[in-house]
């Protein structure tokens, strides 16, 4: 059902690419080039698939080569391939409007190409956060979300999770949170066949107050 919903929840967990910056240009420039480096078929048509961490597509793309040989160099060209880095709508002042112990970034991204992406978008660059070097299963797995949870020192089911991948809801809702389903890389459809329990357009049609348990999210849903 569509229209203005009110959420009470201790704390947010954001996903990074898709719903607070915009990289796409990069990641599919970047995975090409690096497909092309290794020789594999096609590549300069390759399909990135979003929300899954880059030691896992390295793993499905080239299983024969040492995988963090493969990250590395992934990771070295996203790093200087930032030119159209955006930062998505209503992103950057609704995170300065939450205080820094209610949230937390949960991604798919390393450590280091997260803090760098962060840091060029000039948005807040969070004490909590999981990055996909820090866990041993990337999403699907809900062990980002349940990490991320651990951050915010709260129960899952007080927690929600802002996604813009079927992959990153699956997790979030494995990891026994709520999930916000952001439009931008998959469609309405997409996303409510993932399991979100609700879906705005962009971070502009999400608002935050501070109460002395949590956080009350206005959300103006599709």
């Amino acid at each position: 059902m569509s229209g203005l919903v009110t959420v009470d929840v201790a704390g947010i967990l954001f996903d990074m690419d898709g719903v607070l910056v915009s990289s796409i240009g990069s990641v599919v420039r970047s995975w090409r080039r690096w497909a092309g480096h290794y020789g594999v078929p096609n590549a300069d048509t390759y399909q990135v698939p979003h929300g899954h961490r880059a030691i896992d597509i390295v793993r499905m793309l080239k299983p024969d080569i040492d995988p963090h040989e493969g990250l590395r160099l992934i990771e070295d060209i996203e790093m200087v391939d930032v030119d159209d880095l955006t930062v998505l709508a209503g992103a950057g002042a609704l995170l300065e409007s939450l205080p820094p112990e209610r949230w937390a970034i949960v991604t798919s991204a390393t450590g280091r190409l997260a803090r760098e992406r962060l840091r060029i978008a000039r948005l807040p660059v969070p004490d909590r956060m999981i990055t996909a070097d820090m866990v041993e299963r990337g999403k699907p797995d809900p062990e980002p979300y349940r990490r991320g949870t651990e951050l915010i020192h709260s129960p899952a089911a007080d927690c929600l999770v802002v996604e813009d991948a079927p992959s990153g809801v699956g997790a979030g809702i494995a990891a026994g949170c709520r999930v916000l389903g952001v439009l931008g890389t998959h469609s309405e459809t997409e996303l409510r066949a993932a399991g979100a329990s609700w879906i705005v357009q962009s971070l502009e049609d999400v608002s935050a107050r501070v109460g002395p348990n949590g956080l009350t999210l206005s959300l103006q849903t599709l």
